[in-house]
């Protein structure tokens, strides 16, 4: 059992509060973290700054972004198809330095599936917390792709559905958005007693469940439904913020998803762009106020959406929380161990200590100083294999 020391480097473990020359020692054959102070071989890490692993708590693998391939949602995505999209968006993600994701709304079953190889050690990618099918009403947001439930015992058969098949989260819609016609963010979806029987049914099986909730009344009704995280939280209020911290939820930004529509707005439907446009500011100044008030944040990019690739945007999220007014700290911790926490990985991935897997990104620049070093050239370990 062959053991690898790194030596001289700043590290920022996910508990520390800046970086600090640390040593860390690897054990190589199991790819995790461990007690002993010296190595079989060493890797000097002299002038290097380390950090854990990125973990991405919004993404949708089976999507193109581009829609070159297939769109998600439409007739094209075909699960053979959907298949090769997540395999080769789950490499991008690790390029990046994404070593954990939680895929919140799949085709197929394919992110259940890929999720199960990677902890077999058959596929060498981000681990993957995997939601399945979303839940939404009748014909709401991504209705295409979702199981489509209406009243509180059809929500109940479905969530049981779903943690039958082996997901850890379930992904609930609270409202409209952006990306499909015909609704808008403020359009309440499923109801608080609906998102309540979800999350009555996955946290009795030890799970989580999160809402894609925009506006200000649906984020309430899914706050008030005891979920673990809301995704988007575009429009929020001192009452809504005050509501996080009274129940400790997390807010999943998804700052990219706007940001990368407005960037191609020429080449998108007029509906999206429009919506996009509108909201944007908002956006950025609920996620600014409720940082500044404490609300626990978790990075996620909602990659797959319109032009919101997998290759890059984990980074470029980070500088769009940074912009809105997320201090780097609370940035780093988003990305890191609170992302790890909601996801319920903490025992495992998140920080840099011993028996949690060797996740880790090598970077040539303190993060900490300038966030925007994470896009430059960076070298990642998933498990103590280095990504090529």
């Amino acid at each position: 059992m062959t053991k690898t020391l790194y030596k001289n480097a700043q590290v920022f473990t996910g508990k520390n509060e800046q970086f600090e020359s640390l040593n860390f020692v690897m054990d190589d054959e199991n790819g995790r973290f461990v007690q002993e102070k010296q190595g079989d071989q060493t890797v000097d890490l002299a002038g290097k700054y380390v950090m854990p692993g990125m973990i991405n708590a919004h993404t949708h693998i089976v999507a193109d972004p581009y829609g070159k391939i297939a769109q998600l949602g439409s007739p094209d995505a075909t699960a053979p198809t959907a298949t090769f999209l997540a395999l080769n968006n789950l490499q991008k993600l690790l390029a990046d330095g994404v070593t954990y994701i939680r895929d919140v709304g799949s085709i197929a079953d394919i992110d259940i599936e890929l999720a199960a190889l990677e902890r077999q050690g058959e596929l060498f990618a981000p681990g993957i917390v995997a939601s399945g099918s979303p839940l939404t009403m009748t014909g709401g947001h991504f209705s295409a792709g979702s199981y489509e439930v209406d009243g509180v015992d059809e929500v109940r058969k479905y969530a049981r559905v779903l943690l039958k098949k082996g997901v850890n989260n379930i992904k609930l819609m609270a409202t409209g958005g952006v990306s499909f016609d015909g609704e808008t963010p403020h359009d309440i979806q499923l109801t608080e007693a609906e998102l309540k029987a979800a999350v009555e049914e996955a946290h009795h099986k030890g799970r989580t469940a999160n809402a894609h909730a925009q506006g200000t009344e649906g984020i309430q009704n899914a706050l008030r439904a005891g979920v673990d995280s809301i995704e988007h939280a575009v429009y929020l209020d001192e009452k809504t913020i005050e509501m996080f911290l009274q129940k400790g939820t997390y807010i999943v930004p998804t700052l990219a998803a706007p940001w990368a529509i407005n960037q191609n707005s020429e080449t998108l439907p007029d509906f999206m762009v429009k919506k996009s446009i509108e909201l944007a500011q908002a956006h950025i100044q609920s996620i600014g106020k409720a940082a500044k008030a404490g609300v626990k944040l978790a990075m996620g990019t909602d990659s797959g959406t319109a032009f919101n690739n997998f290759d890059k945007n984990s980074s470029i999220e980070l500088e769009l929380m940074a912009d809105a007014g997320v201090t780097n700290l609370q940035v780093l911790q988003a990305a890191t161990v609170n992302a790890a926490q909601l996801l319920q990985i903490d025992q495992q991935a998140g920080t840099i200590e011993p028996d949690k897997m060797a996740d880790f990104i090598v970077l040539d620049e303190n993060p900490l100083t300038e966030i925007k070093v994470l896009q430059k050239e960076k070298t990642v370990y998933k498990k103590g294999k280095k990504v090529e």
